[in-house]
């Protein structure tokens, strides 16, 4: 399976960047989801490593050879896109073996790989049937097996399932990964689904107005992300502000907006008076005798857990969980609020003011 590397890629048109300066390197048989709110960039880089595109600048290398200029067809690459492309007058079987027929193929020989792909992702059943017949989700299927019956090397996933159902789009998630995976197959996902993103992937890519954020696992992105934003957009978080009061070699400690004292661990790099932003995500806020002063203004049944909204002093919203079979607090009690001091991350104060640092395109 192929390894690609992107050197120094943008795409512009006219003055307008969608992909800025990319250098990224995805190894043989990763699952890499790009991952970023709308008109970030993901589909943009994704047409380029297909071939759709020729950059504006840059290189694309597949096993280390200079593909940038090699039109699609030739690049060896499956592409699933949002909008499930299945030719509609064709039934299942010729779907999938139409790539196979125009590579030269016989029609036994098209079968064949059409029935041994539509075994793995379990469509046989449905192979004499058109693609109007399916549901989304079978449909998109066909469309996956028809797209690596092309003996594709690389497998690219524009939004495959956005236009599914929800309950669909997470049983079809795990299929694709699970699918992949057998087959050793390099995949790359474009996404703006979080929860989608965190859940097939071996790495993510964060994208902001056509550049990079920040790449590592869903695990490390989740729990320890490097830049504000990526706190911000992948899963929720309370973001409040204040300033370094004190620090040891173990701690810091923070002095909110409201004069409340927080101490966090590690944060080293920091100084005195460093002006800062606390990010503490939900199941981290805890009530306890003594803390952050607010007061409870919405209360939300999410079905496993209870979402409890508070006001503090300084006007800043944090929102905690409570187990749903806990009573949830009444809505205009005061309580305190404390927060885990292991898992409260701390950034520097962007100079162009928090609003801005997090905002979605």
């Amino acid at each position: 399976m192929p390894r690609i590397s992107l050197q120094k890629v943008t795409m512009r048109f006219g003055d307008i960047y969608a992909v800025r300066d990319i250098d990224l390197v995805i190894k043989d048989g990763e699952y890499l989801t790009i991952l970023g709110p709308s008109g970030c960039g993901k589909t943009s880089l994704i047409k380029v490593i297909s071939g759709l595109w020729t950059p504006s600048e840059g290189r694309v290398l597949i096993d280390g050879e200079d593909v940038t200029d090699v039109p699609i067809e030739d690049r060896q690459v499956g592409y699933v896109f949002q909008n499930i492309a299945l030719f509609p007058h064709m039934k299942v079987a010729k779907n999938v073996s139409f790539g196979p027929r125009m590579q030269g193929k016989t029609t036994e020989e098209g079968q064949e790989t059409a029935d041994r792909f539509l075994k793995l992702v379990n469509m046989l059943d449905r192979l004499n049937m058109f693609p109007g017949e399916l549901s989304g989700g079978e449909q998109q299927k066909v469309a996956i097996a028809r797209a690596m019956a092309s003996g594709a090397r690389l497998l690219l996933l524009d939004e495959p399932l956005s236009a599914l159902d929800a309950r669909v789009r997470m049983d079809l998630r795990y299929e694709i990964r699970r699918l992949v995976k057998e087959l050793g197959i390099t995949v790359i996902h474009v996404t703006h689904d979080q929860d989608e993103a965190m859940s097939v992937s071996d790495r993510i890519v964060v994208m902001r107005n056509g550049s990079i954020v920040e790449s590592d696992s869903p695990m490390r992105l989740y729990r320890r992300p490097n830049n504000l934003f990526t706190a911000y957009f992948i899963g929720e978080t309370n973001l409040l502000e204040g300033m370094v009061a004190d620090k040891d070699d173990r701690n810091i400690l923070i002095k909110l907006r409201d004069g409340t004292d927080i101490k966090v661990g590690g944060n080293r790099h920091f100084n005195i008076n460093d002006a800062i932003v606390l990010s503490v995500r939900p199941e981290y806020v805890y009530p306890a005798k003594e803390g952050l002063s607010a007061k409870v203004v919405q209360v939300i049944y999410m079905g496993s857990y209870w979402r409890v909204v508070t006001r503090a002093k300084s006007e800043d919203i944090v929102e905690y969980n409570i187990p749903k079979h806990h009573e949830p607090p009444n809505i205009g009690q005061g309580l305190e609020l404390v927060f885990n001091r292991k898992m409260s991350m701390v950034y520097k104060r962007p100079k162009e003011g928090i609003a801005e640092a997090v905002r979605l395109e």
